[in-house]
C-alpha cells in the first residue's frame, strides 16, 4: 500500500536532484568543465519519489567564480591554456510528472530542464595557434537534459530509494574557437541512485545523491572525458514552522584518463575534488493543496585538483508542487 505519511509537499527530492546535475566549470574535463558541480546534487528529501501523481515547477539559480591558477595546463578548444578563470551564472527550469502508478512501493516519474548560461571565461595561452591572454563571454540556451524515468521505491516510511537514467543533449550554440560556450558539444548519460533516511524522532534527515557520468567524444576538437563519479551528502535538521538547515558534503573523483591528442600531453587530466558547506531550506502551504520550497546553499570548494576551485559556489532554489 501507499505510505501515505510521507508529505507530498515536501516529496521534491528526486525532482530537485535530477536537476542539479549542472554543467558548471568545476570538474577535470575539456575546459575544466563537467555536466555536475560538487555539492548540488543532493537535496531534502532526494531519494523519495511521491505515492501520489503530482505536478512540479522548480526554477534554480547558481552562481559560481573560480580558477585553475598557478600555471597549471587546462585543455579548452583543441589547445593547452596555462590558468582559466570564470564566472557563471545559471538558470535552469525544470519540469517534473509523478505518474499515476497506482498503489505499491514503487512509483515513477519523468523530468525536462531547459537551461540558460551567462558566463565569462580568461584564459592565457603560451604556445600553438593562441597566444597571450584572451577573454570571452557567452550568454545564450544551454544544452537540455531530460530524465525519461524516475524510479522511486519505499523501503518504509522512514527509508527511500530513487534511481535514474539523466541524460544531457547537446543543443545549445557551439564554436571551437570560442573560450566560452553554451554546451559541452556532447552527449552525456549519467545513472544516478538517491537515498533517503528519516529519524523523525530527532527531527533529522540524511540524504545522498551518487551517480556516474558518460560522456560521448566531442568531434570537434576530438576529446572525450573519461566517466566521473559524483557522491553528495546532506544531514538535515528540521527546526519546525517549515525552517531547516543542516550541512553538505560532496565529492567528484575522475574515472581514468581523459582522451584526446591534448589531453595524452597532459597525461589524461586527471582530477578530483571535494565541496562543503551550509544549506537553508522552507517549506510552505500555498493554497489548500499546494506547497512552496525554498533553498539557499554555499558549497565552496575545500581541494581540488585539475578542476576550477571556487569558494564562491552558491544555489538558490524556488520548487512548486501541486
Amino acid at each position: 500500500m501507499r505510505h501515505a505519511s510521507v508529505n507530498v509537499g515536501a516529496i521534491v527530492g528526486a525532482f530537485v536532484g535530477c536537476l542539479s546535475l549542472l554543467p558548471l566549470p568545476s570538474h577535470a574535463v575539456e575546459g575544466a568543465l563537467g555536466r555536475p558541480v560538487t555539492g548540488t546534487s543532493v537535496t531534502p528529501n532526494a531519494g523519495i519519489v511521491s505515492p501520489e501523481p503530482i505536478m512540479a515547477v522548480n526554477v534554480a539559480q547558481i552562481y559560481l567564480n573560480g580558477s585553475v591558477g598557478g600555471g597549471r595546463a587546462v585543455p579548452i578548444i583543441g589547445q593547452t591554456s596555462t590558468g582559466i578563470n570564470a564566472e557563471i551564472a545559471f538558470t535552469l527550469a525544470t519540469f517534473m510528472k509523478v505518474w499515476d502508478t497506482g498503489p505499491g512501493a514503487w512509483n515513477f516519474a519523468s523530468s525536462f530542464t531547459l537551461p540558460y548560461l551567462w558566463t565569462e571565461v580568461n584564459a592565457n595561452f603560451a604556445a600553438g595557434r593562441l597566444q597571450g591572454a584572451r577573454s570571452d563571454r557567452a550568454s545564450n540556451l544551454f544544452d537540455i537534459t531530460f530524465a525519461p524515468i524516475i524510479a522511486g521505491y519505499h523501503f518504509s516510511k522512514t527509508e527511500h530509494v530513487s534511481v535514474s537514467l539523466n541524460i544531457w543533449a547537446p543543443t545549445g550554440q557551439y564554436d571551437v574557437n570560442a573560450l566560452a560556450n553554451p554546451s559541452l558539444n556532447n552527449w552525456t548519460f549519467i545513472p544516478q541512485v538517491a537515498y533517503t533516511r528519516i529519524f523523525a524522532e530527532y527531527g533529522l534527515q540524511f540524504d545522498a545523491v551518487a551517480g556516474v557520468q558518460f560522456y560521448t567524444r566531442n568531434n570537434a576538437t576530438d576529446y572525450r572525458n573519461a566517466p566521473l563519479f559524483t557522491l553528495d551528502t546532506l544531514l538535515l535538521k528540521h527546526f519546525g514552522k517549515g525552517f531547516a538547515g543542516g550541512v553538505i558534503v560532496g565529492t567528484t573523483q575522475q574515472l581514468g584518463n581523459d582522451n584526446g591528442p591534448t589531453a595524452d600531453r597532459l597525461n589524461g587530466f586527471v582530477g578530483r575534488d571535494w565541496a562543503i558547506g551550509p544549506i537553508l531550506t522552507y517549506d510552505t502551504k500555498v493554497g489548500a493543496k499546494s506547497m512552496l520550497s525554498l533553498g539557499l546553499r554555499w558549497v565552496p570548494t575545500v581541494s581540488s585538483k585539475n578542476r576550477i576551485d571556487s569558494t564562491r559556489t552558491f544555489m538558490g532554489t524556488a520548487t512548486l508542487v501541486f
